[in-house]
């Protein structure tokens, strides 16, 4: 009943505040009230803004690099070594494509193709089949059995024999050639004396090098030292290079010279002179004249003496005259070796003699 009477109480209470809201409304609606003056058009002042909180950096994406596949293996021995190398720096940079090491293993054997490779990967999913167990658990036994598989048998004794040998001396290749092949040879054979690795490099060395190197005024390198024997037998290999570039450029220089001579156009068509001297002209018999009892007889002698015999002034053949002469010659025209020919076939002309014809000596009779 108090319950009742207390909820009765509350909306009678609020139905009497809400009857007073309408009847001040009403009065508002009936009596309007005047309107208030328009406030000034001024601008509200600024809001300043909250100063920005710094975006937080973005993490830079790593970009790595393109990755190449190993090539395929077909079991030989000689490429087992760089085989195994290129897998095991893919795994090295790209682990993250790989779960476990049984996906390492798998994707290892996807390259054995050919050979006794191809068959021995066989060999392997053979014992799977029959086992029902991969038998290569981790990556270690796999590089294990790899090596006893497919490695040179007798790699270190090869590289010793070959090191006491000849086979591995410098010969005609250059100093970084030789020394690659000698790091990669002392490597496999397993010296480490720096003594040792000296009187090797020494050895297979050429005996110009060599020579140049063990007779050097100053900065001579020690025996124990085989970098600064490798050093200075670059920088003497290198330079006997540069000069037999800088040889060939000069022993080539004077054949271009004179190419670009003998490139040059021959000159106009010049006529050499004979070498046989002319022909002696004959001279014909002076024309008779009329007899003195002829008017100008005197006068026509006289101008028959004077008149030279008709015939070429430069060679002295009767049969043509000095503009149709077949031996022009144009000095103007000739090359420095022409003309010295020719004054040596003139000169040659000036000192001959002409033979006499011997005649048999006449027998005396003595009878």
């Amino acid at each position: 009943m108090e319950r009742k009477h207390v909820s009765e109480s509350n909306i009678n209470s609020t139905l009497a505040a809400l009857t007073a809201q309408l009847q001040q409304l009403t009065q508002l609606v009936a009596n309007p009230s005047p309107p208030l003056p328009a406030a000034p058009n001024t601008p509200p002042p600024p809001v300043p803004s909250p100063p920005a909180s710094p975006s937080p950096a973005l993490p830079m994406r790593r970009t790595r690099p393109k990755l190449s596949c190993p090539l395929d293996f077909n079991g030989e021995r000689h490429n087992g070594r760089a085989f195994l190398n290129s897998c095991s720096l893919y795994i090295r940079l790209a682990p993250e494509q790989f779960q476990d090491e049984q996906e390492r293993i798998l994707w290892a054997l996807m390259f054995f193709k050919g050979g006794c490779a191809a068959k021995w990967s066989e060999n392997v999913f053979r014992q799977e089949a029959d086992t029902g167990v991969f038998p290569i658990q981790t990556w270690g036994e796999f590089e294990q059995q790899f090596r006893l598989h497919f490695f040179p048998a007798n790699a270190e004794a090869d590289t010793i024999n070959a090191l006491e040998g000849t086979s591995y001396h410098q010969g005609n290749r250059t100093v970084d050639d030789y020394l690659d092949s000698f790091q990669a040879l002392v490597s496999d054979a397993g010296y480490m004396d720096p003594r040792t690795l000296v009187v090797k490099f020494r050895r297979g060395l050429r005996v110009g090098i060599q020579s140049q190197i063990a007779t050097m005024p100053y900065g001579w390198p020690a025996d124990t030292d085989p970098d600064a024997w490798y050093k200075a037998a670059r920088r003497i290999d290198q330079a006997r290079l540069a000069n037999e570039a800088f040889q060939s450029v000069l022993r080539s220089a004077p054949s271009a010279a004179l190419k670009t001579v003998s490139a040059r156009p021959p000159p106009l068509s010049v006529a050499r002179l004979p070498l046989a001297l002319p022909p002696l002209v004959t001279l014909k018999p002076p024309p008779t004249f009329p007899s003195l009892g002829v008017p100008m007889d005197v006068d026509v002698a006289r101008k028959a003496r004077s008149l030279p015999p008709r015939g070429c002034y430069r060679c002295g053949d009767a049969n043509h005259v000095v503009r149709d002469c077949p031996h022009c010659l144009d000095v103007c025209q000739l090359t420095t070796e022409q003309r010295e020919e020719l004054i040596e076939d003139l000169l040659a002309l000036k000192d001959a003699v002409p033979i006499e014809e011997s005649c048999p000596p006449e027998e005396e009779d003595f009878a």
